[in-house]
Formats: structure tokens, sequence, C-alpha cells
């Protein structure tokens, strides 16, 4: 089975640059998506449908700004939106796919990069976060988590690790919740596989940064410690272009 995620910075904005096309070459199973930025009246449904997809969407309240999504080949058994967290949920940022045994999410962490207000914000929803992931793996242990978790963890993950040492996405305290976060369970699939440098899924739009590959790991599929063996490789895939950010697949025995 193939899942992917992919942050696609407006979902019209990136069907305007053929991401539907991209995702009949592609193929995946799953398809996670992040920051559609999109109410589900905006968003042609039956395009994907005829793609052959069941279609789920978590938008935020707010017009134009985060939200989730799930595409499928296989329709789930049981679909649950959020983490029942209001101020959260308000804002899109969590979506769970139950496949038998085995739930898939997408997930979009937030971003802290505007100021201090939203990256204390981003704090305490990396706790509450941890804190349902917990709970959730009692009763749903095999699961794949994937999205924009906005935080590189390691040196490696970031094209300048000390000028960005004080940045949002790279600060020590994201980086320790980050490892806390694997250590409760989980693998970051990607570097299962890959241990070169110079990976990355996300860039930014100002000075040529993704043509010089200036980039951040940003990006993840992490798979839960009971589908270990499950795992038969992932790839960036940074030839994709409908966004600043580019997909991650993930291939896995389920």
């Amino acid at each position: 089975m193939k899942i992917i995620t992919y942050n696609v910075n407006g979902i019209r904005a990136a069907l305007g640059k053929g991401l539907l096309g991209w995702i009949k070459s592609a193929d995946p199973d799953i398809l996670c998506l992040q920051e559609i930025k999109a109410q589900p009246d905006q968003i042609p449904v039956p395009d994907f449908e005829e793609a052959g997809y069941k279609t789920f969407w978590h938008s935020a309240q707010k017009k134009g700004y985060s939200g989730v999504a799930i595409l499928t080949k296989k329709q789930p058994d049981h679909v649950h939106y959020g983490i029942d967290i209001e101020k959260y949920d308000n804002e899109g940022r969590f979506l769970r796919a139950d496949y038998g045994d085995v739930s898939v999410v997408s997930v979009y962490h937030p971003s802290g990069s505007s100021g201090d207000e939203r990256q204390a914000f981003k704090m305490v929803w990396l706790e509450d976060f941890l804190h349902h992931i917990n709970a959730l793996k009692k009763i749903r242990p095999k699961l794949v988590i994937s999205g924009d978790y906005n935080i590189c963890h390691k040196p490696i993950d970031i094209h300048d690790p000390i000028r960005n040492a004080t940045s949002s996405g790279f600060l020590p305290e994201e980086r320790e919740w980050l490892t806390r976060f694997i250590e409760s369970g989980f693998i970051d699939s990607f570097r299962r596989f890959n241990s070169e440098p110079k990976q990355y899924t996300w860039w930014s739009f100002r000075a040529n940064a993704r043509t010089k590959n200036l980039g951040w790991r940003i990006d993840y599929n992490m798979v839960s410690l009971p589908l270990e063996n499950n795992m038969k490789r992932s790839v960036i895939l940074a030839d994709a272009k409908h966004s600043d950010h580019c997909p991650v697949l993930l291939d896995i025995n389920l």
C-alpha cells in the first residue's frame, strides 16, 4: 500500500498547477493532505471521485486557512474528525481513518513562525497532541501519522542548522518534543531507509531556495512500532512542484 503525505499549500492553487494529474500518475492508495485552505463546497470532489478516491475533508472554520484531508481508494471503517479539543478542531488539524486494526492520520501541526503567540499555541498543541496519541495507541496501536509536523528533527534535516538554531521549526524545545514523540513508540520512516543529507520537503519561496535546495525536512510519515516490520520503503518526491512542500511516500504492507 502506498501512503503519501503532501502539504499542498492551498488545494485550489495546487489543482491549478496540475495536482490532479499528478495524483493519477503517482497512484497512492491513501493520500494525506494538509493546508488545504478551502471549505468543502470549494473543492471539486467529483474530480477526485472520478480518479478513484473517496474523500474526507476537515476544513478550518476560518476560510482560506489550514485544513486537512484524506483521499483513499478503500472505504475506511470509520473516520474521526479532530482530537476533540475545540480550539484545535476549529483549525482543521487532525483527521483519522480506520481500516481494520490500522489507523492512518493526516495531521497539520501549527507553525510558530508568525510570532510568540502562535509559537506558544504550537507548544501547547504538541503536548495535547502527544497526550491524544498516547491515549489512542491504547485502543488503536497500529498507527501511521502522516503530515506536516513543522519541525526539523536533527541538523541533517535542515540546510543551515547553525543560523536556524533560534528559528521556529528548529528550536531546541521543538526538537526535544519530536524526540519524545518518536521515543514514545514511533519510527521516522524516511530515516529508517535514508541516511543521506540534503533531503528536504519544504523550501522558502524566497531567494530561489528550492533551486538551490536550501530546504527543511518537516513532513513525515511516522509509523508506530507494531507496524515496524511492515514498512518497505520511503521516498521524498521532490519533483512534484504544486506547493512550497513536496510529497513523501511510504510503501507499507497493511
